[in-house]
């Protein structure tokens, strides 16, 4: 009895803690954003940037057109993450491979990747858009959405093949010699034995990337095609307004901020599981 008395009086000690800890912070994040918006709101110029950024009139105006506009940047977002998820493992793969050999493979494997990543995504874009259509190449598109495209698929690929392989190295040894002793070979060993296991680890780093991918879709506006950003910049020009620049914000962080978090979520599932592992 008194053992059950005992318990119940630390579980009571740990939920007034949890509780007294939610409040502290919830009374610390409304006092921070109060204060906030007092410092913005009495700012000198916070009337000219109430007016040219928070017009409700324009948003509401806009808020339908961006929207449309906006699900182009979620095709482009959804085609190239397949092919940039497809590419990276192929090229992991390659830089993963033993033996002398392979190596001129490897040598390509990281030579890509250090100029697709050394090169900022930007410039990459304006290459691609105004380059290959001046060379004049037959049956070479010249479609500014498939060219800004595949210039980020270039980029994200590189950056996403590192992820990738950083989750086949994470793969102990051991696995592999386990594999090949029981008759499997090295190409079965790979695709039944340290890819499930590397792609599992990877898929948090992988999301993050993605993130990413989705923000960065907004630059082939550079290249003219009417997605979210290009239809806010019309918008803009037309009314001498930025607000739809605000609304082309609140779909971006629609569709990043549900990512995230479910990025977070995976992230802690994987430390819940490691730390149930270790306890057994």
């Amino acid at each position: 009895m008194d053992d059950r008395d005992e318990r119940a009086g630390r579980g009571s000690l740990i939920l007034g803690g949890a509780a007294r800890n939610v409040s502290i912070a919830t009374l610390s994040t409304v006092v921070f954003f109060v204060a906030l918006g007092v410092i913005v709101v009495n700012a000198p110029g916070w009337q000219k940037v109430k007016t040219f950024f928070f017009s409700p009139d324009v948003f509401r105006a806009y808020f339908r057109t961006i929207g449309h506009a906006f699900a182009l940047n979620i095709k482009i977002f959804l085609v190239a993450e397949v092919v940039i998820l497809l590419l990276a493992l192929g090229l992991a793969v390659l830089r993963s491979l033993p033996g002398p050999v392979f190596f001129p493979l490897r040598l390509m494997a990281i030579v890509y990747t250090d100029i697709f990543r050394g090169i900022p995504t930007i410039l990459l874009v304006y290459l691609f858009g105004f380059g290959i259509p001046t060379l004049e190449l037959a049956h070479v598109t010249r479609d500014p959405v498939k060219l800004g495209g595949a210039a980020l698929v270039l980029v994200y690929t590189a950056y996403v093949a590192e992820v990738y392989r950083a989750g086949i190295e994470s793969v102990h040894p051991s696995q592999d010699a386990a594999a090949r002793s029981l008759g499997l070979t090295r190409g079965q060993t790979l695709r039944a034995v340290i890819l499930p296991q590397a792609i599992r680890r990877v898929i948090p780093p992988l999301l993050n990337d993605f993130i990413g991918l989705q923000k960065d879709t907004a630059l082939i506006s550079v290249l003219g095609p009417v997605e979210a950003l290009q239809r806010a910049n019309l918008g803009a020009n037309t009314e001498f307004n930025y607000t739809p620049y605000l609304v082309t914000a609140f779909f971006f962080v629609l569709i990043t901020i549900p990512h995230a978090r479910f990025t977070d979520w995976l992230i802690e599932r994987d430390r819940g599981r490691q730390r149930a592992g270790g306890r057994v």
